[in-house]
């Protein structure tokens, strides 16, 4: 089997929009992007964020859109707004979106590794 090489993108997150942004690496770290594509096997390439605090998110989602977590016990839905988690971690909110958007599989977390922050 031959071994695969992966190749590395460093992309600025200065003024990008936070949907369009997260396809795009989704896109990346699936292989979608390579001409030797194969859906069962892990091709994708390794990315490097640089500047998540400067991302752009568009209308009031930083108001108005709401994370869920549930801690399991009855009645322990928790809620928090995008506003709460980018002041604490910027790079939090694009983690969520890529991650919703890679397919749900068994190469999900491997795929997801590979995204990185500087």
């Amino acid at each position: 089997m031959k071994k695969i090489e992966r190749k590395i993108y460093t992309i600025d997150a200065t003024d990008q929009v936070l949907g369009r942004l997260a396809s795009k690496i989704s896109l990346i770290l699936t292989g979608k992007n390579r001409p030797d594509y194969i859906p069962n096997i892990d091709v994708g390439g390794i990315v490097l964020i640089k500047n998540v605090k400067k991302i752009k998110i568009t209308g009031d989602k930083l108001n108005q859109k709401l994370y869920y977590h549930h801690s399991g016990y009855p009645g322990g839905l928790k809620t928090k707004k995008m506003i709460e988690i980018f002041d604490k971690d910027p790079a939090e909110v694009m983690r969520r979106a890529v991650y919703n958007m890679l397919p749900k599989n068994k190469l999900r977390k491997p795929r997801f590794k590979r995204l990185r922050f500087i």
